[in-house]
């Protein structure tokens, strides 16, 4: 069943979004701009952007831990495009860390990127939106905030927040007419995940990880997790107590 409205057509579709420029988001910005919507992109490198864009969609840097350079992307997007109809806050970074490597700065500008940063980019669109009762906002999360594992000690943490806000963020905004998706992928080929030492079951490319995130909102799904041959297996890992859970972990990663 779905739980948001389902979206029969990208074609003029007006989307925004963060963190287009490389990995999914780099992906699914291809994917959107083939399929006819009209495209702002924003990420940190213009010049990134521009080459991406080439000409088919608008580019808006920011960092998502500048507020400002953030409300001035989105004011600009709203100025040219007369409005948003779909946010994609895909932005984010992953460095592995394990509990004797844990450097407070480190894990710090982790949080500010993956969780605050998130946080700066919906507390411009939630009130948008919410005012316009209409609107869909999708926030990437990962499978890897569905419990504790090794090497993704602050990584995790913050995609489980993102997962609880996403969550809130749909109950609160779901009565007012607007659509939330949850994105939680497993693991996708990226230069993010290029940095893990440990072989990655169901790696996908990411151009399919675009492609399921697309299928995901036009079905008017809430979570989009993907690929489901492993996202399910980790679904039901976490259903275990902790004294099976654990040990699992070990044995699965050999870490």
């Amino acid at each position: 069943m779905s739980l948001n409205p389902r979206l029969a057509d990208w074609r003029g579709q007006r989307v925004w979004l963060i963190g287009a420029s490389s990995g999914i988001g780099e992906a699914a910005a291809k994917l959107l701009m083939a399929r006819g919507a009209r495209v702002a992109l924003t990420s940190r490198s213009r010049e990134t952007l521009e080459k991406l864009a080439d000409g088919n969609a608008r580019v808006a840097p920011a960092d998502v831990t500048d507020r400002a350079s953030l409300a001035a992307a989105f004011d600009s997007i709203q100025a040219e495009f007369g409005g948003i109809d779909v946010a994609i806050i895909n932005a984010g970074t992953h460095q592995p860390v394990r509990a004797w490597e844990l450097d407070a700065v480190a894990a710090e500008q982790l949080v500010q990127v993956n969780l605050v940063g998130a946080m700066n980019a919906a507390a411009l669109l939630a009130p948008y939106f919410a005012l316009r009762g209409s609107g869909r906002l999708a926030i990437t999360a990962s499978v890897a905030g569905y419990g504790g594992l090794p090497s993704g000690l602050v990584y995790g943490a913050t995609k489980a927040a993102l997962i609880n806000f996403a969550e809130t963020l749909y109950l609160d905004l779901a009565p007012k007419g607007v659509a939330v998706y949850l994105i939680n992928p497993g693991f996708v080929k990226t230069p993010l995940t290029d940095l893990n030492d440990f072989k990655m079951p169901a790696l996908i490319e990411a151009g399919e990880a675009a492609r399921e995130i697309l299928a995901g909102i036009e079905a008017g799904a809430f979570e989009i997790h993907f690929p489901k041959r492993f996202t399910r297996v980790l679904k039901v890992l976490n259903l275990l107590p902790y004294r099976a859970y654990f040990p699992f972990v070990h044995r699965i990663t050999g870490l």
